[in-house]
């Protein structure tokens, strides 16, 4: 069982830039897939960005060019650099992490509000 920390949200302008952190504890393991959700009020929560343990990334269209997700296997982290934030970026924040092909397990959320 792995436990997950996320931190780094906050109240943000539009324009601005956050970085999303989540540190693992426990069992953790090189080829975890580790990814972050979001879920905005009233709305389903959603793949925000993943990463696969061969350096392989996924996004959603939505935060293409602005977002970027690294990981750190030594320190069991993974990172979301989330530049040029808008209002629609509002939402709760989860880590997520685990074997491929498992629902993996979850941080228990961070929230980010962009607004001016």
């Amino acid at each position: 069982q792995v436990q997950l920390v996320e931190s780094g949200g906050g109240l943000v302008q539009p324009g601005g830039s956050l970085r999303l952190s989540c540190a693992a504890s426990g069992s953790f393991a090189n080829i975890y897939v580790m990814g972050w959700y979001r879920q905005a009020p009233g709305k389903q929560r959603e793949l925000v960005a993943r990463i696969f343990g061969n350096g392989r990334t996924d996004y959603a269209d939505s935060v293409k060019g602005r977002f970027t997700i690294s990981r750190d296997n030594g320190n069991k982290t993974v990172y979301l650099q989330m530049n040029g934030l808008k209002p629609e970026d509002t939402a709760v924040y989860y880590c997520n992490m685990g074997l491929p092909g498992t629902s993996g397990s979850w941080g228990q959320g961070t929230q980010v509000t962009v607004s001016s």
